[in-house]
């Protein structure tokens, strides 16, 4: 292999290298949490502070009968009612304070920490979503005809439901209302309906008689606090964590990046969808018909707390009011999985919100190959395979097979340039004083041999976008969380720590040991043993292998388990060309002259510009 192909072969293995490092969270400086004190949207509306908010909530003996909102909204405090449905997926909360969400357990999805206590409340264990301790969710927030800027979080409700609690299975819904009563003939009225079998919910929201209490012809709908973050590694979850929407037939990403740094962004016009997501988990906010909808606004603020790393991301919907008598908008309210097959049922562009990542811009290339191959032969194998783990092995022997053709070229051309070497040697010895002479005369030699010199890096860089895919699909899998495979692995989403250090790694700042990257990190040796014999580069077979490793450390231990069986495959598949082809000759082609090379043609066009320069220099 010569010094040109070596070069090719180590910027190719430094650009994903340097993408998968780019990729992997880092730690943040860790700062003191300060609380926002106010959101500002279009139209200068003011969203009251959360420790406003908060209060108002768990304090209502302190609410004042004052005008904190204007005249219109002065109601005597209540006792607050907590209403609880229960679905097949869902538990709801729901409080007449704000008549909205308070807490929403995923019934199916256990917290990272109910597999260490089993003593805790059945529902205890589960994901719930909600950050009903920093305030309200799902509210209406309007500047009032005197000029107040109102929110409901803080106002109450009242219900027809009449019990605390309700169960519905299968196809049975089930629907409850939540009204706002401020004078006669005036009121807002939240209705929400409830589905045995679903993750979703629907909304109405119905003003009647608002016509002279709300200005600016619109009102907002808001969601405040982003949702919980329910995993134990806070910089891994933070850093797939981000508010989006879909706007314009595309998914656009709002995403809080530095700590205590303020991020906002306003979109106008029609608006199909609002989100807010952690790794594995959303909430999805659609209006029936997005074409009543002016617009959004998203705040977003990462903080570093006690627990971690936290994103908290304000969202608002601007929704106009035509001042009639009585206007309904009706919206589908999604909590649960980011799960692909789950959110693609709606319908609604839902599974835009998985992402299966990019590289430099490659994203249309890479999100059809996870979505249309790698994703339906990963669930299709699940169908009849339990474990995933097992799964995962099955998958990268298919995957190997089917990229078989592209790393047999890749082998078999490396394989030939070792058989060149020799020569290209000799002729770097005859024409060692004329670095032109040794590249035009090597290039010759290629087209004699028929021999690409890229042939060995072309099968790579189509390779690319597979393992990009087959990155991200990993990486975003919720059906992962929590799945064991064998021995030492217990969750195929999280690293596979065998072993704590007692210090931290310069640097890279890693303290924990993981089996299978270590595997990996082997089998890389291994295979760069098989395949590197220019005495020049033994330092890349040590150096690639140990980088590799530490880099993999934090990596899902489903991840890693996929890149240690393709390694094991392809060291198979390199021992097996290796002794099949040892006979292997070189052996002139026929008619060498009748075609040139596309690197053939490069090196001719640099020595006719190499000649045409010495020549205007005389």
């Amino acid at each position: 292999m010569d010094r040109q192909t070596t070069l090719a072969f180590i910027l190719i293995g430094a650009v994903f290298v340097l993408w998968l490092y780019l990729s992997t969270p880092e730690p943040i400086k860790q700062t003191p949490l300060k609380q926002d004190s106010s959101l500002v949207n279009k139209g200068n509306t003011v969203l009251p502070p959360v420790a406003e908010v908060t209060d108002s909530i768990n304090n209502p003996k302190e609410q004042p009968n004052s005008l904190r909102f204007g005249k219109y909204f002065t109601l005597q405090p209540k006792q607050e009612r907590i209403i609880t449905i229960e679905n097949d997926n869902l538990l709801l909360e729901f409080s007449t304070k704000g008549g909205n969400l308070r807490k929403a357990y995923l019934k199916k999805f256990n917290n990272w920490y109910s597999i260490k206590d089993t003593s805790l409340d059945i529902y205890k264990t589960k994901v719930q979503l909600i950050n009903y301790s920093r305030g309200g969710t799902y509210d209406l927030s309007f500047v009032s005809s005197d000029g107040k800027a109102v929110n409901t979080s803080g106002l109450d409700f009242t219900t027809d439901a009449d019990k605390a609690y309700y169960r519905i299975a299968g196809k049975d819904s089930q629907q409850f209302n939540f009204r706002l009563n401020i004078a006669e003939g005036k009121f807002i009225n939240k209705k929400f309906t409830f589905y045995g079998d679903r993750y979703n919910i629907g909304s109405d929201i119905e003003l009647t008689g608002m016509s002279s209490l709300i200005s600016n012809n619109s009102y907002d709908l808001v969601w405040s606090n982003g949702i919980n973050f329910v995993e134990e590694n806070s910089v891994d979850e933070d850093n797939q964590s981000n508010a989006s929407l879909y706007y314009g037939d595309e998914h656009v990403i709002v995403k809080a990046s530095d700590v205590g740094k303020k991020v906002e962004k306003e979109f106008n016009g029609k608006v199909d969808w609002v989100a807010v997501r952690d790794k594995y988990f959303t909430v999805i906010i659609a209006p029936t018909n997005p074409l009543e909808i002016d617009g959004a606004y998203f705040q977003g603020t990462k903080y570093a707390q006690e627990s971690g790393l936290r994103d908290y991301y304000n969202i608002r919907l601007t929704v106009p009011f035509r001042n009639n008598q009585y206007e309904k908008r009706t919206f589908t309210l999604y909590f649960g999985p980011v799960n692909y097959d789950i959110l693609k049922a709606y319908n609604d562009h839902f599974e835009k919100i998985v992402e299966f990542g990019s590289f430099f811009g490659l994203k249309f290339i890479i999100r059809p190959i996870a979505e249309y191959v790698l994703l339906p032969l990963f669930n299709f194998l699940h169908s009849f395979i339990p474990n995933y783990g097992f799964v995962i092995i099955l998958f990268s022997l298919i995957i190997k097979f089917v990229l078989y053709p592209l790393t047999k070229s890749s082998m078999q051309s490396m394989k030939k340039m070792q058989l060149l070497s020799p020569k290209i040697n000799e002729i770097k010895e005859k024409f060692k004083d004329d670095p032109t002479k040794v590249q035009k005369e090597t290039m010759n030699l290629y087209r004699i041999y028929g021999i690409n010199p890229a042939g060995g890096c072309l099968p790579l860089i189509l390779q690319m976008p597979i393992f990009i895919a087959m990155w991200g699909l990993f990486q975003v899998s919720v059906e992962l969380r929590q799945q064991p495979f064998m021995f030492w692995i217990h969750d195929l989403s999280r690293p596979d720590i065998v072993l704590s250090l007692p210090f931290k790694l310069p640097i890279f700042g890693m303290d924990k040991i993981s089996g299978l990257a270590v595997l990996m990190g082997v089998t890389t040796f291994v295979q760069q043993k098989m395949t590197v014999k220019d005495p020049k580069q033994q330092a890349m077979i040590y150096l690639m292998p140990v980088f590799l490793t530490i880099m993999f450390m934090s990596f899902p231990s489903g991840l890693n388990l996929y890149y240690f069986m393709f390694n094991l495959f392809s060291i198979a598949q390199q021992y097996y060309i290796n002794n099949k082809h040892d006979g292997m000759e070189l052996v002139p082609v026929a008619n060498p002259k009748k075609s040139k090379g596309f690197m053939q043609k490069i090196m001719e066009s640099a020595e006719q510009n190499a000649k045409a320069q010495q020549k205007r220099k005389k």
